[in-house]
């Protein structure tokens, strides 16, 4: 039995108490792909040194999509990003609907999504992809939920990313569709990775409630391992989760459930 995905692990998230680059060390050792958040956060050299190869990371520092200053803030620290991500050789840079902060609320809350704020943000994520074209990297626009972690983020739902980008229908734009955010805010997951698949660049999981690894909570992860498979998708998941308790069996539990 085999895992027909690329399988990655969100390596702020897990062994908090060691040093980053011990446990991008550590996933690289185990045969996993690394995510990570916020470049500035991390020395870059000591990251480099670890041969991980890194699936995704935080696409830009500060910036949103939808109005003006915000979509130039978010341009400027995306390309400057891009150049971090092509000396890491991260495969995706991932972007939200507006930047988030403390907690992961959002930096500028918003109730009410409107008409021309939804062709700002169209707008915006052109400008996103040819930038990407011109510096030769990928980007993609996660789905966030409201009800629990991201109150107040527009453009949050697997819906609306699913909107924008295949508006924009550009192959350096794709989706990173997380499905602990799905279950959370929308549900419907299988059907909702159907409508999303001609899009995805990117299937990230935690389970729910708890956001640990899959087998702590509700979600059939197996099964949808399988209907992804069946879909044709074999690119990556990565586990952006906690270890409900120890890091090693939460990893091999990942493992498991996207094994065939």
């Amino acid at each position: 039995m085999l895992t027909p995905f690329t399988l990655a692990v969100c390596a702020e998230m897990i062994w908090q108490e060691k040093p980053i680059e011990w446990r991008c060390s550590r996933l690289k050792e185990m045969g996993f792909q690394v995510g990570l958040w916020n470049w500035p956060d991390h020395d870059l050299r000591k990251l480099e040194t670890t041969g991980a190869t890194f699936s995704i990371m935080n696409g830009y520092l500060t910036g949103r999509l939808a109005d003006d200053d915000g979509a130039d803030e978010l341009l400027r620290t995306a390309r400057q990003t891009a150049q971090i991500g092509k000396r890491l050789g991260v495969a995706r840079l991932n972007l939200h609907g507006t930047g988030l902060g403390e907690g992961g609320l959002p930096a500028l809350p918003c109730e009410v999504v409107t008409g021309p704020m939804w062709l700002k943000a169209r707008d915006t994520l052109a400008r996103v992809a040819d930038m990407a074209e011109e510096e030769g990297v990928v980007f993609t626009l996660e789905n966030l939920n409201l009800p629990v972690d991201h109150p107040g983020t527009p453009f949050a739902r697997a819906e609306d990313t699913l909107a924008l980008v295949s508006s924009v229908n550009h192959p350096r734009l794709r989706l990173n569709l997380d499905l602990y955010h799905v279950q959370i805010g929308e549900g419907n997951l299988i059907e909702t990775c159907k409508a999303c698949l001609p899009w995805i660049g990117e299937v990230q999981v935690a389970d729910v409630p708890g956001r640990c690894e899959p087998g702590t909570g509700e979600i059939n992860y197996p099964a949808i391992a399988r209907a992804l498979a069946n879909m044709g998708y074999s690119g990556p998941v990565g586990m952006e989760a906690f270890a409900k308790a120890d890091v090693e069996k939460a990893l091999e539990a990942f493992k498991a459930a996207f094994t065939l």
